[in-house]
């Protein structure tokens, strides 16, 4: 989770990272903000655009169409690897998507198969269009895709994400089949191996050692009567807060606080499904050992 870049951080990580940048006019403030919220990110989404052509796949991608308004993207990667800057913000990429994705990428673990279509990704992902047609017959050249790996790479150094935190639109929303042409894996290979070194090339220091982190607190389980409709207490308090610490702020709109809430169900059934142990119980209702795994 991470407040996005400015425009001009964003362009600059892009540029460091050794891409050729070009930006089209007013694209910094080219957004749908006005649609909703932009941020938290949590990573970065790799499209195809199924067109032919630069001009006409910037400009597509600008400006959108009468069901889709623009941006389509914040960046658009060329068939010559360069990036054309296209608008910043909230961009109509992602669409809805899997929130058991959306979780996975948070904590940086393979995602799981995307089968349901419930969460905003526009508000939490950056978007990169490539130019391709997307049959599985147009050509990726060398140097597309060293831009895809360069620009993910990018985002992932200036925020501290690894390479699960790059995903392509048909991990996201059941149906998607993009990007075509190249398998996602491999591109995270790429990702995580660019990482290894610094963006100007330069071999990466030795990592400094860490204090070992320490463990955290884990209140006893009160009771299941502590949780549900009708409950106001420090507990219900103590469960929002480390949901939210866990990822799964998005279902509160205000709080948390001591009184049970929907929110506090939704966040909690999410936690829940994305453990194999609580995934065939996953009802919201908080008992002894979703209270443990919440602060494993």
């Amino acid at each position: 989770m991470a407040t996005p870049l400015t425009a001009a951080a964003f362009v600059a990580a892009l540029r460091a990272e050794g891409l050729t940048v070009l930006e089209t006019p007013g694209w910094a403030t080219h957004n749908r903000n006005h649609k909703g919220p932009w941020g938290p990110v949590h990573g970065v989404m790799i499209h195809h655009t199924v067109t032919k052509g630069t001009a006409n796949t910037v400009r597509l991608c600008r400006d959108g169409y009468a069901e889709l308004p623009g941006p389509l993207c914040h960046g658009v990667i060329a068939k010559d690897g360069t990036v054309h800057l296209v608008g910043y913000g909230r961009a109509n990429h992602a669409g809805l998507g899997d929130d058991d994705v959306l979780t996975a990428v948070t904590a940086e673990r393979p995602v799981p198969a995307d089968n349901e279509a419930n969460t905003d990704g526009n508000r939490y992902f950056y978007g990169f269009e490539c130019e391709n047609l997307g049959d599985g017959k147009d050509p990726w050249p060398d140097v597309q895709l060293e831009a895809i790996e360069k620009a993910a790479a990018a985002l992932c150094r200036y925020h501290g994400w690894e390479a699960p935190s790059v995903i392509g639109h048909l991990e996201w929303q059941p149906g998607k089949v993009d990007p075509r042409g190249f398998s996602m894996p491999s591109m995270r290979a790429r990702i995580h191996d660019r990482l290894d070194t610094p963006a100007e090339g330069k071999p990466k220091p030795p990592a400094q050692p860490k204090p070992p982190a320490k463990p955290p607190v884990r209140p006893a389980f009160p009771g299941r009567g502590y949780f549900g409709p009708g409950q106001s207490n420090s507990y219900v308090t103590k469960l929002g807060e480390q949901l939210v610490k866990r990822g799964y702020g998005r279902f509160y709109k205000v709080g948390p606080g001591p009184r049970w809430s929907d929110a506090d169900r939704q966040a909690t059934a999410a936690f829940q499904r994305s453990h194999a142990q609580l995934r065939g119980d996953a009802d919201g209702l908080v008992g002894p050992l979703t209270w443990h795994l919440l602060w494993a």
